[in-house]
């Protein structure tokens, strides 16, 4: 009976939890006439693609899902690029008079500014040098931002790792470097997915910055594109929700692809023996 109604509860959550989106895909495959019947229809409809068609062939959608791919991609690549390394040094090397940890409280800190009182600071800036509505300032961004959570989290996973891993991979003739690209990466892969994961999370759903820094479909990412559906004269529920039934596709694959590390990386750590 405790399993049975464990089932119970479990199934009623996954419902609860899958209500929003399958509304938010069969309000991509209605027809207006459909969207706003009432009772609602929540089967027996007949579905459409045009909402698609109009999103992505008549509505720049689809450049804008390109833009969002690239901002989120690179911003992720270059704050791993960049955070692994200070990672790896506040986990391994000897800091005096406690600055490894004053260092790694500071980076975290960062992260308990609220975005919205560094708008205005980042506007004028990205005005200065003049990437303004492009893709690179959000890059930019999005990097600095994720920058503190990639050091934070990596360096949790390297103190787990044993130092003894690298400290003979050098006694072999290896660098400290070379130990860090060819033993503790691999070792340290769960934890690098699970990063990734979180930060192409961020950098995806991002939508202050976007709206802030883009002022033309040259700049736009897919969050503003499909908040620009909603006007003065009307909303067009059809495309914006077929816009986000593909908005969470690549999250979603991508997800799926590192599960096996991510679920490994969340768990890394968790127990000591």
């Amino acid at each position: 009976m405790k399993r049975a109604l464990a089932y119970v509860v479990a199934a009623l959550a996954l419902a609860l939890w899958l209500a929003p989106v399958y509304w938010l895909v069969t309000i991509s495959l209605k027809k207006e006439v459909d969207q706003f019947a009432w009772p609602p229809l929540w089967f027996g409809f007949t579905p459409t693609l045009e909402h698609y068609r109009e999103a992505f062939w008549v509505r720049p959608f689809g450049r804008y899902l390109l833009h969002s791919a690239i901002v989120a991609g690179v911003s992720t690549l270059a704050a791993l690029a960049a955070g692994v390394p200070a990672a790896y040094a506040l986990a391994r090397f000897h800091w005096p008079g406690g600055w490894r940890e004053r260092i790694g409280f500071w980076i975290l800190s960062t992260r308990m500014l609220p975005p919205v009182v560094t708008c205005i600071p980042l506007l004028l800036m990205m005005r200065d040098v003049r990437l303004l509505d492009s893709l690179a300032g959000l890059i930019l961004i999005y990097t600095g931002f994720n920058l503190p959570f990639v050091v934070w989290m990596m360096r949790g996973f390297f103190e787990e790792i044993p130092v003894e891993l690298e400290e003979a991979a050098m006694v072999d003739g290896d660098s400290r470097l070379g130990a860090l690209v060819r033993v503790l990466l691999p070792v340290a892969a769960p934890g690098l997915a699970a990063t990734a994961v979180f930060c192409l999370i961020v950098a995806w759903n991002e939508f202050l910055f976007a709206l802030m820094l883009s002022q033309t479909d040259r700049g736009t990412t897919l969050p503003v594109g499909i908040a620009a559906s909603v006007t003065q004269y009307e909303i067009r529920w059809g495309a914006m929700s077929a816009a986000g039934v593909v908005a969470m596709a690549p999250v979603l694959v991508f997800a799926a692809v590192v599960q096996k590390y991510l679920v490994r990386g969340l768990t890394l750590g968790a127990v000591k023996g």
